[in-house]
């Protein structure tokens, strides 16, 4: 493969020793259908739980913890990737993704056994643990799988997959809690699970490589550090301003935690042979700036996928599948705009691609607070279009680039650093957020013409679900306040904006390093069919 206009070409193959690649796409179809259905496990059960959460409460109990079904999910996710990414380039891909599935349907059916909130809770940090193995590794082997010229391929079908997942995951939620019963909600994951993993096992063929002279070790004491660090602080941004005040002594003493239990696990990654989170994932320019700028887009993605439902149903009047649409717009046009990508970052570069998308995307933003109120809801369902059409062209070129700027035995690593950053900008952004929006809300309904009016974003949209609630002179008053509460959060969301194309400009390089083929060299890959497969 000629080498990429964004890149300078290193000769040769993988450092590491490149994996042969499959000869025809057909040997490919049956690992990339597996890598399919392992995505829209992890994906869909991120939200599945959303809508059945009355009927998980009047069986179980413990309302007052039921937010930990999705913070619990989330934690466990988020700091086991790096764990992950280190793993699959020491061990391989293939042991790490059955694991994942694994203990992903484990956690499934202790979640559909559950006795009580608690359990349940317990249960759903096991499918975490699945799911992060899942989400970093599929990512992974999709890089392997395709040469560079043919990634945006398959990561368009991921990012649909994913898109589509996400939000078809409240309404089939909905459906097996209305219909059927809410343990159904992770029992139809066995099926699915069991599909993709016997593609896995079957198809999936990893040739052996070169046994190195040493046994590879694993650093536990960083990885347990790592996990200790990122639990205590997505703890304290997920629940803080929810479960107790931001300068409370809960809030404080997490944060404080786990800054002592950061600058602990630099000490220990620094001293270990293999550390998880390695010094070049932050010391090489082109993944550091990835790896922020994407950040700061999961940051940004807070806006709407959280506040705009919110908006749809409290300012526009809408039900919740009509506002389910407004967002589901903006996964009609990421895909397609991330598979046409290619030819864009083909002809200008990675860096140049991305900036143009996410500059787009900054655009979109800003017009957000400058839609007419109430307005129509054909407004914000048209920024969502060119909102995923931007991400769409900022996305998938620094994934695809990042991952080629690296060997196989680096890959993995260098792909769960990502993740894991857009992972943190999410949780950082919905607390972050949270908190603004919440403060705009109390400011306005300070001089609202009625008395006793709730001052939390969720209890106001929750009261207007009543349509007895307050009068007419308050309902517009208060949806006002909720208008320029989102308004607010937009505009912070442009704000992540620039600072994803600040880290671009400043840091990226203007050509990625990109790793390319030799004419003679096995092309990476992570599978075989089974004739001639490699052993």
């Amino acid at each position: 493969m000629s080498g990429d206009s964004d890149g300078t070409a290193r000769s040769g193959s993988d450092e590491s020793g490149a994996l042969p690649a499959v000869t025809t796409p057909r040997g490919r179809r049956p690992v990339v259908a597996a890598l399919m259905l392992g995505m829209a496990l992890a994906a869909i059960d991120g939200t599945i739980v959303s809508t059945a959460v009355p009927q998980i409460v009047g069986d179980l109990g413990g309302l007052t913890v039921f937010s930990w079904l999705f913070s619990g999910y989330l934690l466990a996710v988020t700091v086991t990737l790096p764990l992950y990414g280190k793993l699959s380039d020491t061990f391989g891909r293939k042991p790490v993704l059955i694991a994942g599935i694994i203990l992903f349907l484990v956690g499934s059916v202790l979640c559909a056994a559950a006795w009580n909130m608690a359990a349940l809770i317990a249960f759903r940090i096991v499918q975490g643990l699945g799911g992060g193995a899942l989400q970093g590794t599929v990512q992974t082997i999709a890089a392997d799988l395709y040469p560079l010229k043919e990634r945006p391929r398959i990561q368009a079908k991921l990012s649909t997959v994913w898109a589509t997942s996400a939000v078809a995951g409240p309404v089939v939620g909905g459906l097996l809690a209305g219909y059927a019963d809410w343990r159904w909600i992770f029992l139809i994951n066995l099926p699915v699970g069991a599909v993709a993993l016997w593609l896995v096992v079957r198809h999936l063929h990893e040739p052996s490589r070169p046994r190195p002279a040493a046994r590879p070790r694993v650093d536990w004491a960083g990885a347990l550090a790592v996990f200790a660090t990122g639990s205590l602080l997505l703890t304290a941004l997920v629940q803080g301003g929810v479960a107790w005040p931001w300068l409370s002594a809960p809030s404080l003493g997490l944060f404080g935690a786990s800054a002592v239990l950061a600058a602990l696990t630099v000490v220990i990654e620094r001293r270990a042979a293999e550390p998880v989170i390695p010094g070049w994932v932050w010391r090489r320019r082109t993944i550091a700036s990835v790896n922020l700028a994407l950040g700061a887009m999961g940051l940004l993605m807070v806006a709407p996928t959280v506040f705009l439902p919110t908006y749809a149903q409290s300012v526009l009047g809408l039900g919740p599948i009509a506002a389910g649409f407004v967002l589901s717009v903006m996964t009609l046009s990421w895909p397609v705009s991330a598979a046409l990508s290619d030819r864009v970052y083909n002809r200008i570069g990675f860096r140049r691609t991305a900036t143009i998308g996410m500059s787009a995307a900054l655009l979109v933003l800003l017009a957000f607070p400058l839609l007419p109120y109430p307005g129509e809801p054909w407004h914000p369902a048209l920024l969502m279009l060119l909102l995923g059409a931007a991400l769409g062209l900022f996305q998938l070129p620094l994934i695809v680039g990042v991952q080629s700027t690296v060997g196989w035995a680096e890959r993995g690593t260098t792909t769960a650093s990502v993740l894991f950053c857009r992972q943190v900008g999410q949780s950082v952004g919905a607390a972050l957020f949270g908190a603004v929006a919440n403060g705009v809300l109390a400011a306005r309904l300070l001089d609202a013409p009625v008395d006793g009016l709730p001052g939390d974003l969720d209890a106001v949209t929750r009261a207007l679900e009543d349509p007895g609630a307050f009068s007419a002179a308050a309902t517009d008053h208060v949806r006002r306040a909720v208008d320029a509460a989102v308004d607010y959060v937009y505009v912070g969301a442009a704000g992540a904006a620039a600072l994803a194309l600040l880290a671009l400009i400043t840091l990226a390089p203007r050509r990625f390093p990109v790793i390319t083929e030799a004419a003679d060299a096995p092309e990476t890959a992570g599978t075989q069919g089974r004739q001639g497969a490699a052993s």
